[in-house]
């Protein structure tokens, strides 16, 4: 009998601990879409359970758009989101409390897509077409910008509301003329279309600003640092190992995911590393951003599309939670 109140008693002991050791703080995550395989390497730190030891319980919610993700954090609806940053740079200028803490897009990752045999040879013949996405994709929001840089009338096209499913769709239906993308989904278009697409990427076109980054509410970083500092620790260290070996990451996104399909998900992983890379996120820190292309990014945005409430650009980010022996592979 002594011997079994013995074992209850560490176990009560062990069950007591338990808690205390894997103590954790809600904070919750809006994406700017729903997940793909940009977004694998949070759900790998979460399977692993980095977040959980860093004393995170994390809760991921999909996002609807930038626009979206970036007002929900800026008015406290959820502690952190991931947006487009000049999006969020117009968010800011409207009174969204926001910060950026991340870069996961060192390049644009926006492209436009149409048929060549529309009669359609690059953007100077879009005027008078149809363009379709989603209302909240930033590629609408930004759309002054591109069309003023290559010489357009912004209002010379019509926008259609397309889903992110459906987009292909509609170009192959020609419901739409062009469509707006992001890097990522190239390879799905190019077997789809072959010889027939028609691809404008927009860090070509002079339009290479900063895209999906990692923003934070700035009362919840104000008051929750240290639990910023480990998200972004553990978050870093996630993308890391991605870059590193995909697979493992991909099996976590599938095992929370459904309707993805591996190779399409691997084909835009190949893409997406090559957007992660530039100079700052290859010598400073893998996620890095450099102020001068903020404060380039924010320039652009004044002139070519306006803000709100004028605001020093260096207030929008920081690098500050960053580890700078984490790099960005150089290839």
């Amino acid at each position: 009998m002594k011997k079994l109140l013995s074992a209850a008693g560490a176990t009560a002991l062990l069950m007591a601990s338990a808690p205390a050791a894997f103590a954790t703080d809600a904070m919750s995550l809006m994406l700017n879409w729903t997940p793909t395989a940009d977004h694998a390497p949070i759900y790998f730190a979460k399977a692993k359970g980095w977040y959980t030891e860093a004393g995170i319980d994390l809760n991921i919610e999909a996002g609807k758009g930038s626009a979206v993700s970036a007002q929900r954090v800026g008015t406290g609806g959820s502690d952190l989101g991931i947006s487009d940053l000049p999006t969020t740079i117009q968010a800011k200028g409207k009174g969204a409390d926001v910060k950026a803490v991340m870069v996961i897009y060192a390049n644009s990752p926006q492209g436009f897509y149409w048929l060549k045999s529309s009669g359609i040879n690059g953007p100077k013949d879009f005027a008078g077409r149809k363009i379709g996405n989603p209302p909240g994709d930033a590629a609408r929001l930004m759309w002054p910008a591109f069309a003023k840089k290559v010489g357009l009338d912004p209002a010379s096209v019509s926008f259609v509301n397309v889903s992110p499913q459906a987009k292909v769709a509609a170009l192959k239906s020609k419901s739409v003329d062009i469509i707006s993308d992001f890097y990522n989904e190239h390879d799905l278009k190019a077997r789809e279309f072959g010889a027939d697409l028609g691809f404008q990427p927009w860090r070509d076109a002079g339009v290479n600003v900063y895209g999906n980054s990692l923003i934070v509410n700035g009362p919840y970083l104000a008051k929750n640092p240290g639990q910023v500092k480990k998200f972004v620790a553990v978050t870093q260290r996630a993308y890391d190992a991605c870059v590193k070996s995909f697979e493992p990451c991909l099996q976590a996104l599938q095992a929370s995911v459904s309707g993805l399909t591996p190779d399409n998900q691997r084909d835009q992983w190949m893409r997406i590393k090559q957007l992660m890379r530039d100079d700052t996120t290859t010598k400073v820190a893998l996620g890095a951003f450099d102020g001068a292309r903020v404060k380039a990014d924010y320039d652009l945005v004044s002139s070519l599309i306006g803000i709100d409430k004028a605001y020093d650009p260096a207030t929008l980010f920081t690098n500050e939670f960053l580890d700078k022996g984490v790099r960005m592979a150089p290839n």
